[in-house]
């Protein structure tokens, strides 16, 4: 019998590196009865954080997923009569900027996350960065603010900091009974009731207390807050509220805040301390009453596969609803490699049904697949399962060519969702087998760890012949080269690390390019007229790719050879003319031209963009852009001129400086070539107090004497 679907919750669980995730993940798993024992990250024995490098460096990876089932309504954590199994499945995601891909294709199939918070730090910079994510793919989320029993914790000012630094409305909906090593529970604002939990039993068990005498002032003003909120959304509680506000109740609390949390309205925000058992179980609860179902969506909209080359306003848009009775369609949001099973896909199934040993459609390649088995995921560990339903996550085996953000689909009903975008990679490194045998299993091992992660690439340097692998950072590329070590058996030298330049067109150019061959019997010639120019904005932002118009008029270059005029410059974007880093954007108008009725064909019209494209770039004031990072610095107040000092010699422009927690912290665009070995350089500048984190920004042009030195080096003249 089909599951109902009102009882499913798919979540994230995202935060800034060491807010607690994986902890907190470890004691739903124990009391969703899934562990029979807590796992804890300092041991390095947490289930969640599978991979070896993540048990040494005590840091989540990839992103790891997993089914469990959560009883609600209970009673002081006993199962009552009325009591639903309520079945999550729960992604734990990375909290490091180098791994922000497992983040982005992890919210995009989600309906809900909560959102760890450091009661310590509060908002840090990865949080403003998964939380830009979350935006993006409009993803309901709740904050659990964590660590309530550390020194200097504080739930209010983390609140504060959600509401202004993320512009959110963040609103209480727990106060905590003590702080730091006094903090012992919580105050559930929407019931008006305090819960202490009993230390013997983990946190399982619980008592109802009476709310302590000091915090009554403080819970009757806190609560009144959040009616006023969920008044203020709800029109229909807006006149109850003016009357009275204690007569609105427990009830209609729940069921605004439900809707004003899966509205992105409110974000609700509550204590606890998952290290100290303290506050998850409530959370799971809230997850069950605010956060959204499969079934809170219409539905999600794709186009037909036939439409995939118009353009936006001229395809038609396909509806499927989230019901087992629709085709089915679903999602590849991750490809792994297993030891045991091979190639993993994680999904969505958005509608219909999928049984193992059933044929899918993949709208990409246009292939049909034979899925061999289906698995529900617990970490690393597969539960093998005869179906997966609408609105379910799970993995399969048995693709022969399958992708990130591919869609799979019914055949008879194709369809193609809408996949994610991914940043390019921003630092590369050289690297070579240490040993003639390694020379295959280094081929085949960079194959599969590109097939797994979006943000890695690898290419072969045309100057020197070195493959050239890339990443979004050092941690980036080392957990790579480690994991080549580990799961392939490849040993490798690695070269200094390198920054991923790119090109960019500043001016609008006017060229011809005649492209004549004549070698006897039949020539080749294509002759266009363009105009070569930065691309248009649309929506404020510049797209990736090529614009390409097409003006010729009366058939000066006839129809047929227009598509490889298009693709003569589409291909030669990905070698920029100064220094052969790519184009990302680039507008091109094709003006006019001319054909020979028997020497031209499309290749010719091909290779004269390309030459075209090249001979232009000067006249098109080409430059080269470089990454710039962002960093975030936090030091002692004594440290701080000795910093900016080292910032500013690093090209770096420092943009803002503030107080956090009784240090100061220092924000900076710096470019990434200026950051190599900046971590060692900080620890000596500040006897190593100060703390940095850093990630990236955007592609800014560079001054004349480092673009003639990247061309310079480009060209072997280094």
């Amino acid at each position: 019998m089909a599951r109902d679907l009102k009882y499913t919750r798919n979540i994230g669980i995202a935060a800034h590196i060491d807010a607690g995730k994986t902890t907190t993940t470890e004691r739903i798993l124990f009391y969703t009865g899934k562990s029979h024992k807590i796992g804890e990250v300092h041991d390095g024995a947490a289930t969640m954080d599978w991979m070896a490098q993540e048990q040494e460096r005590g840091i989540t990876i990839t992103s790891a997923a997993t089914t469990c089932t959560w009883n609600f309504p209970t009673e002081q954590g006993k199962v009552l009569p009325e009591s639903l199994p309520y079945h999550f499945n729960i992604i734990d995601t990375p909290g490091h900027v180098d791994f922000t891909v497992e983040v982005n294709r992890s919210l995009r199939v989600l309906d809900g996350l909560v959102f760890l918070f450091s009661a310590v730090d509060g908002v840090e910079p990865q949080s403003e960065t998964n939380w830009r994510l979350a935006d993006q793919y409009r993803v309901p989320r709740m904050g659990f603010v964590n660590k309530m029993d550390r020194q200097g914790s504080n739930f209010l000012g983390v609140c504060g900091q959600v509401k202004d630094m993320l512009k959110s409305n963040a609103v209480a909906i727990t106060l905590p009974i003590g702080d730091e090593a006094d903090f012992k529970g919580i105050v559930d604002l929407v019931k008006n009731q305090a819960i202490v939990w009993h230390d013997e039993t983990q946190g399982a068990t619980f008592d109802i207390v009476d709310i302590p005498a000091d915090m009554v002032d403080d819970v009757k003003h806190y609560r009144s807050i959040l009616i006023e909120e969920i008044a203020t959304y709800d029109e229909n509680l807006l006149d109850k509220y003016m009357e009275d506000e204690n007569s609105i109740t427990e009830e209609e609390i729940n069921n605004a805040l439900r809707a004003a949390t899966i509205d992105m309205a409110i974000i609700p925000m509550l204590a606890g301390s998952s290290f100290k058992n303290k506050g998850v179980q409530f959370m799971l609860d809230a997850v069950c009453k605010y956060l959204p179902s499969p079934l809170d969506k219409e539905g999600i909209e794709g186009i037909h596969p036939d439409d995939a080359d118009l353009l936006e306003e001229d395809q038609t848009k396909i509806l499927r609803k989230p019901d087992v009775k629709e085709p089915f369609a679903a999602l590849a949001f991750k490809i792994a490699t297993d030891p045991f099973v091979g190639r993993l896909a994680f999904f969505r199934a958005y509608s219909g049904r999928l049984d193992a040993g059933s044929y899918v459609l993949n709208t990409r390649s246009g292939n049909k697949e034979r899925i061999s088995r289906i698995y529900q995921m617990h970490a690393n560990k597969q539960n093998p399962i005869e179906f997966i339903e609408a609105g379910d996550i799970g993995a399969a085996v048995g693709f022969k060519d399958i992708k990130t953000g591919d869609t799979l689909c019914d055949e008879k009903n194709p369809i193609i969702l809408e996949s994610m975008k991914f940043p390019d990679p921003v630092i590369g490194i050289a690297i070579e087998p240490k040993t003639k045998a390694d020379v295959d299993k280094m081929g085949m091992a960079l194959a599969k760890l590109a097939e797994e992660d979006p943000t890695f690439t690898v290419r072969t340097d045309e100057a020197s012949g070195q493959t050239i692998i890339s990443g979004m950072g050092e941690l980036h590329l080392d957990i790579l080269v480690d994991r080549m070590k580990r799961e392939f058996k490849v040993e490798v030298n690695q070269g200094e690390p390198q920054v991923e330049y790119k090109e960019a067109f500043t001016k609008s150019a006017q060229h011809r390019e005649t492209y004549k061959k004549q070698s006897g019997g039949r020539g080749k010639f294509g002759d266009i007229v363009f105009r070569i120019e930065p691309a248009d904005e649309v929506d404020g932002k510049v797209p990736v790719g090529l614009q390409f118009v097409n003006e010729v008029k009366g058939g000066n270059v006839p129809k047929e050879y227009i598509p490889a005029v298009e693709k003569g410059f589409r291909e030669a974007m990905k070698t920029g003319p100064l220094a052969g880093y790519a184009v990302d954007s680039l507008k091109v108008t094709l003006l006019d031209g001319s054909f020979h009725p028997v020497d031209s064909d499309a290749l010719s019209f091909e290779l004269a963009a390309r030459m075209g494209y090249k001979e232009s770039g000067r006249a098109a004031g080409a430059v080269i852009l470089e990454p710039i990072m962002k960093i975030e610095v936090i030091t002692p107040e004594e440290n701080m001129g000795d910093i900016v000092g080292d910032l500013n010699r690093r090209r770096g422009q420092v943009n803002d400086m503030g107080d956090r927690n009784g240090a100061k912290t220092i924000k900076a665009d710096v470019p990434l070539s200026e950051m190599f070995g900046y971590v060692t350089t900080l620890r000596t500048l500040s006897s190593g107090r100060a703390t940095s984190t850093m990630e990236f920004s955007h592609y800014a042009e560079t001054p004349s004497n480092i673009s003639e030195a990247v061309i310079k080096k480009a060209k072997g003249n280094a």
